[in-house]
């Protein structure tokens, strides 16, 4: 059974810094590209970055320069660091494997003004 387990959401103030984690479990992890996408309210969920089984990674224009996307095979675990904090960052932060269309159950963040 895959389960993947997002972690690390909060209430933090614009500027600030979050790191969400997401561990995998059921899968042989590095094999496969992992995604983070993020849903605010009342809009569509729509992806913000991905990184490959190789490493390679791809950014949304929206966060590109300040979030960073890692991945620990030996921990099963993929990173979302996001920092430099906007209150349209506001959303549900969901994991999700790039190949074989599992989800998380998404982490949500909140970003004050």
């Amino acid at each position: 059974q895959v389960q993947l387990v997002e972690s690390g959401g909060g209430l933090v103030q614009a500027g600030e810094s979050l790191r969400l984690s997401c561990t995998a479990s059921g899968i042989r992890f590095s094999s496969f590209g992992m995604d983070w996408y993020r849903q605010a309210p009342g809009k569509q969920r729509e992806q913000v970055a991905r990184i490959t089984s190789a490493g390679s990674t791809n950014y949304a224009d929206s966060v590109k320069g300040r979030f960073t996307i890692s991945r620990d095979n030996a921990k099963n675990t993929v990173y979302l660091q996001m920092n430099s904090l906007k209150p349209e960052d506001t959303a549900v932060y969901f994991c999700h494997t790039t190949n074989i269309n599992y989800w998380g159950k998404g982490t949500l963040v909140t970003v004050s003004s």
